[in-house]
């Protein structure tokens, strides 16, 4: 599948079974597709930057999306730069490294 098939399917998944990120102010966008090696990176910011459950959200979408787009092999969730930034950038990263959001299973 083409570059734009692979980045068309991803941002339609996110839109359709992760709809509490804009829901709730956040945002996201496709940064990078290498439909050669199968992979994507997704930064999610606006509200999701400071929410308390987006690393859970993270890694839930670096899991699911594979599953989900014909063609991906591994994404990569990282949070947007600029004036998408984190609100709380130090306490995410200490969120991320928490045994407690290992097994969360969000209902998307």
């Amino acid at each position: 599948m083409s570059a734009e098939g692979l980045e068309r399917q991803t941002r339609n998944y996110l839109s359709n079974n992760v709809p509490q990120i804009q829901q709730h102010g956040g945002n996201f966008e496709v940064r990078d597709i290498d439909e050669s090696e199968g992979t994507a990176t997704v930064a999610i910011g606006g509200a999701c930057s400071g929410c308390g459950i987006a690393p859970m959200t993270m890694k839930a979408i670096e899991r699911r999306l594979p599953e989900s787009v014909d063609g991906l092999e591994a994404v990569e969730v990282v949070r947007s730069g600029g004036p998408r930034a984190a609100v709380m950038p130090s306490k995410t990263d200490d969120m991320e490294e928490m045994d407690e959001y290992e097994d969360y299973s969000p209902p998307f």
